[in-house]
């Protein structure tokens, strides 16, 4: 499978954007899918995962009440909406998929070795 995150853009903080995980290829194998963000001189991070069926979703603790990942199998594709946008936000953005367990996947620190198909990320920019 392979993915590739859109929808990014400059956003003035306190909006909210919508970004869109495009899949292709393998589509038809179930796997659960993920955000991850890299800002500016920092190190990738995860941000939310959601199983194959849409039913279960995860968060990283910084980004809860405010994201919300969810997924349109018919469409091949997977959304992250953000609300109430801050400069802190400010990252690219990037959409991967994983095989693993969603139950292991919640209990790792840090569970970004566990995805694969990465794509080009979107840039999303938060002006104050």
């Amino acid at each position: 499978v392979q993915l590739q995150a859109s929808g990014g853009g400059l956003v003035l903080a306190g909006g909210s954007l919508t970004l869109t995980c495009s899949a292709s290829g393998r589509t038809n194998v179930g796997f659960g899918m993920g955000w991850f963000r890299q800002g500016p001189g920092k190190e990738r991070e995860f941000v939310a995962a959601i199983d194959w069926s849409g039913t279960y979703t995860y968060y990283a603790d910084s980004v809860k009440g405010r994201f919300t990942i969810s997924r349109d199998n018919a469409k091949n594709t997977g959304y992250l909406r953000i609300d109430s946008l801050s400069p802190k936000d400010t990252a690219i953005y990037y959409c991967a998929a994983t095989d693993s367990s969603f139950v292991a996947l919640t209990r790792m620190t840090n569970p970004i070795g566990n995805f694969h198909s990465w794509g080009q990320g979107t840039l999303v920019t938060v002006s104050s």
